[in-house]
């Protein structure tokens, strides 16, 4: 890191240190699971621990390698754990070593109901409903049910040179076959979502009364790294994108005076009791990177309470690292 931009603060101590990407699902025993990006970008590790707390020290298990070439050998990121009609699956990207930047979205199915003990066998990319194989740089997978129907949002570039990573959304028929043809739900189309990269990506979902919220990183991934936010009545067709309505800021940025920089890349679950959304998310302590961003370890996991408005939308705030 360079000390130059560095500076210790209540509200930038990592809730788990070189975790980027979190995820944190619960499933219905109350059991708190979690799952990041490790800054080696070779292997799916998953902790668990009864409570929130519990997590930053639990025992952290590697479930998954990545290969020692061709698919799935090189940049494994983001992976996503969940619990879907009975089964446990991971979503997660990964690249060849052959060509690095062809990163693909796969999914892992666990054998048994133990996701830690219990072996994981790989199932490939989800089954297109069409002729739709990812046909680009794919990733940031993630999943939601809404009213009994199973949907999958994603990021895929398109276009030439630098390309544009977009927003994607299907219905899905199970949770490795899509039941319906892609839908452009996203693109970065203001100024802040389009440092250095034009980027949507890592989405994320989150309900409140009647309402889906679909929170997203935009921009490259240093200092300008940030989150933006999709909305729409629950009521609504979800995969219409005329029905969906986009902030024109970011809802959270790096805040200086703090210490926090490009925070990204976030999850939701409930709270021990239920009653609140935590956020779980990424971000830096410095904003001067030696070299390419994407290869800085210290990318670190933070935690938020959710406020919300009296229109019952989300209030990001940093608040002493909840």
């Amino acid at each position: 890191m360079n000390s130059s931009s560095y500076q210790n603060t209540e509200f930038n101590q990592p809730f788990i240190r070189q975790r980027a990407d979190p995820y944190v699902m619960k499933d219905k025993s109350g059991n708190y699971y979690f799952t990041a990006s490790v800054p080696e970008y070779d292997r799916i590790v998953l902790r668990r621990a009864k409570s929130l707390d519990g997590l930053q020290s639990a025992e952290e298990t590697t479930i998954w390698r990545r290969h020692e070439n061709g698919r799935m050998s090189i940049h494994i990121w983001a992976p996503e754990i969940h619990y879907i009609q009975g089964k446990w699956y991971i979503y997660y990207a990964a690249g060849d070593k052959d060509s690095i930047w062809d990163i693909r979205p796969y999914v892992l199915e666990c054998t048994g109901e133990d996701p830690l003990k219990d072996k994981w066998i790989e199932r490939g990319m989800i089954e297109a409903a069409d002729a739709f194989t990812f046909q680009d740089f794919s990733l940031d997978m993630t999943v939601f049910t809404h009213k009994e129907r199973l949907y999958c949002v994603w990021a895929e570039k398109v276009s030439t040179g630098k390309k544009i990573s977009n927003l994607y959304i299907a219905e899905m028929e199970s949770p490795l076959k899509f039941k319906t043809e892609q839908v452009l739900l996203s693109s970065p189309d203001y100024d802040w979502e389009r440092i250095d990269f034009w980027v949507n990506e890592g989405p994320a979902v989150v309900k409140r009364g009647g309402k889906i919220f679909l929170t997203y990183s935009a921009s490259a991934t240093g200092k300008c790294y940030c989150m933006g936010m999709l909305s729409i009545d629950g009521e609504a067709d979800i995969l219409d994108p005329g029905n969906w309505e986009k902030s024109r800021q970011p809802v959270l940025s790096s805040d200086f005076t703090k210490g926090i920089y490009g925070p990204g890349h976030n999850s939701f679950v409930k709270s021990g009791d239920d009653q609140a959304e935590i956020m779980f998310y990424h971000a830096r302590q410095y904003d001067e990177i030696q070299g390419d961003p994407l290869y800085d370890p210290n990318r670190h996991t933070y935690r938020m309470k959710l406020e919300w408005d009296d229109e019952e939308k989300p209030v990001f705030q940093y608040k002493n690292n909840y």
